[in-house]
């Protein structure tokens, strides 16, 4: 081990005769931990409150979406859709009709986004889980499962068979004559309410697929898209290749992230905003530690001369300064991430921070690579700083070498 860093190593765990060159030392050293620690679990905490929020809408989505290039409808007949049923990537793969409809309950009327999907929509998204008063729809009768934001602004209940639910739609075939209702409604009974998140409960509207394609006019072979879900890691560009094959005309396969695109972008720039501005407050720590290195150049200056005196060179003396500030941040973010992960994995255990107004335990995700990331940020910002700190350094102790 060369002298500078010996002579760093023990400069690190001595103690000054001046007492406030040791508190200013102290205090930069539990700032490096504070802010280490700081930035590790604001990240652990807002990634747990992202995997949080996403698990509402993600038990919604499917693995993957099949949708057409162009247009709104997509065809893929019986044997074909058994076809990509079989492929090895496909655990389960349900059809889908989505479409904006007026509901009307009594007196009240309301628009939402019809859902039709068949018996096999439950293998891909186990949206049943979801439903909290009633029963999923049985699919041999004109049945809905609505959200509870729709079903308050209605005002309707389950199995009311005194008043149905009517879903009307502008009709897509036919004349169009002078006298003619250019709508086309059917009734249904409100069977079940799910209740995932506030924008989901009022968006959506499930019935059976035949009541869909009833209602729309669409044949049985038409789906604005197919829900699939998939073995885990799976290659998509081989899964695209091979479902392309069974369709007549261009399609996409979007996955679960592009589904809620908008949603992971917010998610994506909250959380570079939250690390920036953590990643300022550890930086604003470190000039504790700029101060508390000049202020051991001031103090250890006799020794210096002497290391002079004895062949240390002003480059070796530079090295001995800036390899303490390292010291400093290296040990200080180590002591850091042991006291965040700490933090972290018993809030994950035993959950003794609740949010706030409620009995629900602080989501935290303990995650490698936040160590990774913290560690580097303290040290990149670490040798920045300890580089100004002992600038002009070396120049200085030439001058002293040559007197």
């Amino acid at each position: 081990m060369a002298y500078p860093i010996k002579i760093a190593w023990r400069y690190f765990f001595s103690k000054s005769q001046q007492t406030v060159i040791n508190r200013i030392n102290a205090f930069a050293f539990i700032m490096v931990v504070i802010a280490t620690a700081s930035l590790f679990v604001v990240l652990s905490a807002f990634d747990g409150l992202k995997a949080f929020g996403l698990s509402f809408s993600e038990t919604f989505n499917p693995d993957y979406e099949i949708v057409p290039e162009q247009g709104k409808y997509l065809r893929l007949p019986p044997a074909d859709l058994t076809r990509l049923r079989l492929f090895t990537e496909i655990i389960a793969a349900a059809p889908e009709i989505e479409e904006k409809v007026f509901l009307t309950y009594e007196e009240k009327n309301q628009v939402a986004f019809l859902k039709a999907v068949d018996s096999s929509f439950n293998k891909v998204v186990q949206i049943e889980k979801n439903i909290t008063l009633g029963q999923w729809i049985s699919f041999n009768r004109p049945e809905v499962v609505l959200g509870f934001g729709i079903a308050s602004g209605l005002s309707v209940g389950v199995f009311d068979y005194n008043s149905f639910l009517f879903l009307t739609v502008p009709k897509k075939k036919g004349n169009s004559l002078l006298n003619q209702n250019p709508f086309l409604s059917q009734p249904a009974m409100v069977t079940g309410l799910y209740q995932i998140n506030e924008e989901l409960d009022k968006k959506y509207v499930f019935s059976s697929l035949a009541f869909g394609q009833s209602l729309l006019q669409v044949d049985e072979d038409q789906y604005t898209s197919l829900a699939i879900k998939t073995i885990p890691n799976v290659n998509e560009a081989l899964l695209f290749k091979k479902v392309s094959t069974l369709f007549n005309s261009p399609v996409r396969l979007v996955s679960r992230a592009n589904q809620n695109a908008a949603l992971h972008k917010m998610l994506n720039a909250e959380h570079l905003a939250v690390y920036f501005i953590f990643s300022l407050v550890m930086l604003i720590a470190l000039f504790n530690v700029i101060g508390a290195l000049i202020m051991m150049i001031l103090d250890k200056a006799p020794q210096l001369k002497i290391l002079l005196a004895m062949g240390a060179t002003p480059k070796g003396i530079h090295r001995i300064f800036f390899t303490l500030g390292l010291l400093i941040c290296g040990l200080g973010g180590a002591i850091g991430i042991i006291l965040g992960s700490v933090l972290v994995v018993a809030q994950s255990l035993s959950s003794f921070i609740l949010v706030p107004g409620t009995s629900l335990a602080y989501p935290v995700v303990f995650e490698f690579k936040n160590i990774v990331l913290v560690l580097t940020t303290l040290l990149f910002l670490g040798t920045i700083s300890t580089a100004w700190a002992t600038r002009g350094l070396q120049k200085k102790f030439s001058s002293y070498a040559i007197s």
